[in-house]
């Protein structure tokens, strides 16, 4: 899907240093691809104590 948005060059220009990602599609990417496993992660911790697993 083609987007158009705005991002300031500098995070992007330091998130390719740091990643060594060459393109900014594959930075916008990537930031997707962690902020939905980070997301995932609090849902699962947010279950924690909740569940009983039986044996």
């Amino acid at each position: 899907m083609r987007t158009n948005i705005e991002i300031d060059d500098k995070l992007i220009t330091k998130a390719q240093k740091l990643g060594n990602i060459k393109t900014k599609k594959a930075v916008v990417e990537k930031a997707l691809e962690l902020f939905i496993r980070f997301e995932n992660q609090k849902k699962l911790a947010e279950l924690w104590g909740k569940v009983e697993f039986f044996d």
